[in-house]
């Protein structure tokens, strides 16, 4: 398993990686990856707003932006998948070239847009679902709208009924002013109109905040309070940076958004003060820069409940969730932790 994908990884590493992204939608489609099945023990299965997963590493939005492989993401070995991001209707996102990889930095840059097929086609295919998953959507504003906060309501009304949980993404930096929302005010009102779409639901489900790693202690402060003000079930922490410190390579100065190993400090620092702020009020969900079983770790033990990953599969292939997943039962049986609930925060300190 691990040969052929090494084969595979390096073959797209040598072509543009947008395209290498779309086929690698297209095997996942035609069963050509290897996929690892279901990854769970007692010490891996937790409980996140109320959802059971098998173990707590996630894929992240953006992957499968249309939710056209939820069959074999359900049985890649993740604890959840989370597919958009969803706008109300479709666009094409930003012109191209809009990904980039940072390979010495084992990163990359986008600035994608929200390019996607729109609710209806994406509600489509989330009606088709496996039942044996926990199932997320992340909810997005079409660049054009005249109402960006109405959108993520019309897109939960519209798909909700498919869906596990709902992402509110505020956070992505590449479609205009999209970021603006997560000030205090505008993002009370944001959030007030999707939690009320929300529990207009036949089946109410969880609602996750997704932020931005580029925050004050300030903002971080109002984010929290914003969160448990508005009753939303967790908080994402966090999306892409617009920073560019220490970046190698002639891609390192591209506009938009950085992930991978370079985001991994600065986002874990933002996860654990909006764990000291929430004080166990909330669940967090920690991703960013995530490409070992050791990162995962640090993400649980600063205060996340559960992690996501995405970039690093670009590097390191489609069985690195799996392979985290069983690190992480050996790293808890190690410390004497008898859940992964039991490990959440106990280093939250280290990274204050």
């Amino acid at each position: 398993m691990k040969l052929i994908e090494k084969l595979g990884l390096t073959a797209m590493h040598r072509i543009d990686p947008e395209t290498a992204h779309g086929l690698a939608i297209k095997a996942l489609q035609l069963g050509a990856v290897p996929l690892s099945g279901l990854v769970t023990s007692p010490r891996l299965r937790t409980q996140v707003a109320g959802l059971n997963m098998a173990n707590p590493v996630g894929i992240a939005a953006g992957f499968d932006k249309n939710a056209s492989v939820l069959l074999p993401l359900s049985r890649a070995g993740f604890g959840f998948v989370e597919v958009g991001a969803a706008t109300p209707r479709p666009q094409p996102g930003n012109p191209k070239p809009r990904l980039f990889r940072l390979t010495q930095d084992r990163a990359a840059i986008n600035r994608f847009g929200f390019n996607n097929d729109g609710m209806e086609e994406i509600s489509a295919r989330l009606s088709k679902r496996p039942r044996d998953m926990v199932l997320g959507l992340n909810l997005g504003a079409n660049k054009d709208s005249e109402d960006r906060a109405g959108d993520f309501a019309r897109v939960l009304r519209h798909c909700g009924a498919h869906l596990d949980f709902a992402t509110v993404n505020v956070s992505s930096p590449n479609t205009e002013k999209l970021r603006d929302l997560q000030g205090a005010a505008a993002l009370t009102g944001l959030l007030t109109g999707v939690i009320a779409a929300r529990n207009a639901l036949d089946r109410p489900i969880p609602v996750f905040l997704k932020i931005a790693p580029d925050l004050t202690t300030t903002e971080i402060g109002d984010i929290a309070e914003v969160a448990l003000s508005t009753g939303i079930d967790a908080v994402i922490a966090t999306n892409t940076t617009l920073s560019r410190d220490g970046l190698h390579g002639p891609h390192a100065s591209e506009a938009g958004g950085l992930s991978g190993a370079p985001l991994f400090d600065k986002s874990t620092r933002v996860l654990a003060q909006l764990s000291k702020r929430l004080d166990g009020r909330l669940p967090l969900i920690g991703v960013g820069g995530i490409s070992s079983t050791e990162d995962a770790y640090a993400k649980i033990r600063a205060g996340a409940s559960a992690v996501q990953l995405y970039t690093a599969l670009i590097y390191q292939g489609f069985s690195l969730g799996a392979e985290i997943a069983r690190g992480l039962d050996r790293l808890l049986e190690r410390d004497g932790f008898s859940n992964v609930a039991e490990a959440v925060a106990t280093k939250r300190e280290d990274w204050l």
